[in-house]
């Protein structure tokens, strides 16, 4: 991993998910302050709104409306261009744990992983689905059997939905047919053996790259965070990994998103570790960029 010129673009946080650059601006969620917010082009922040039960992915709607992953208590929230709060869907009923990363389709769709089980209260690993959620709220299990589903992308062409497994070493792809259900299931990158095992502890060894929050690029390529590895990837379709950057002073990375006016720009949501009894009380979380050749593509 070659030395890169960073720019800490936001510090003070708790633990940053759901970077997403929209109309100028960077947009990132942080766990345990509770916080959505914009960032501002000075470095400063918009506190947009507070989710008491913890944000996570972002997206927007065709009328520009704000979708929020709200986590513990598995609701997709929707933020109307005058401020108003509403619930946009409840998936209590089809989640195993919490609710987490999101990605938007330019219809309006929603595709949404969960944890699949209590991974901060030292539950036994079980897999997780993806939702989707439609523009009226209705939601349908489009896919289920997957080992955390996590960071997601769509093609520019809208035809292909690419989740990161992080309990997998993999990601997996879904052709998004017109009604929006999810077929020809296929590995698009196997970064390692799929691990076995009855507790995280068991599954942690056999981690060779755990996908979390990720962006695509114009080649096809995905940058991921490895939130394991305190790196970012950026992974060929296949698994091989055609570039790392580490973060700054051993710090994790735990998301990324592509943005920037030329689309080049790389932010890495960084912070010492994932846990929330270490995160919640501190704020050692940081938003850093870094320059990269191949702007982003497809979303989010």
């Amino acid at each position: 991993m070659a030395d890169r010129a960073f720019t800490t673009v936001l510090e003070g946080g708790s633990y940053f998910e759901g970077p997403r650059w929209h109309e100028g601006s960077w947009w990132v969620s942080d766990f345990y302050r509770h916080t959505v917010s914009r960032v501002l082009p000075d470095g400063g922040e918009d506190i947009v709104l507070e989710v008491e039960n913890q944000p996570s992915g972002l997206g927007w709607l065709p009328d520009g409306s704000l979708l929020v992953v709200s986590m513990k208590d598995q609701r997709l929230l929707r933020v109307a261009s005058d401020g108003s709060v509403s619930t946009h869907a409840d998936l209590s009923d089809v989640c195993g744990g919490h609710l987490n990363d999101m990605v938007v389709d330019t219809s309006g769709r929603a595709f949404v992983g969960d944890f699949g089980f209590d991974l901060m209260g030292g539950g036994s690993p079980a897999s997780a689905s993806v939702k989707r959620v439609d523009p009226d709220g209705t939601v349908t299990v489009v896919a289920s059997d997957l080992l955390f589903p996590n960071g997601s992308v769509i093609t520019p062409d809208g035809g292909t939905l690419i989740v990161g497994e992080t309990w997998g070493n993999r990601f997996t792809a879904f052709d998004i047919a017109a009604d929006g259900s999810l077929t020809n299931r296929r590995v698009w990158a196997a970064m390692g053996p799929e691990p076995v095992g009855n507790s995280v502890e068991e599954l942690m060894t056999q981690i060779v790259v755990a996908p979390d929050g990720c962006t695509l690029d114009a080649e096809g390529h995905i940058w991921v965070a490895d939130g394991f590895g305190s790196r970012a990837l950026r992974v060929a379709p296949g698994g091989e990994i055609v570039d790392a950057i580490a973060a700054p002073d051993g710090m994790g990375v735990f998301a990324c998103a592509l943005g920037g006016d030329d689309g080049r720009t790389l932010l890495m949501c960084c912070a010492p570790d994932f846990y929330e009894h270490t995160r919640a009380p501190v704020r050692e979380a940081v938003l850093v960029s870094t320059e990269v050749a191949v702007p982003h593509a497809g979303l989010p």
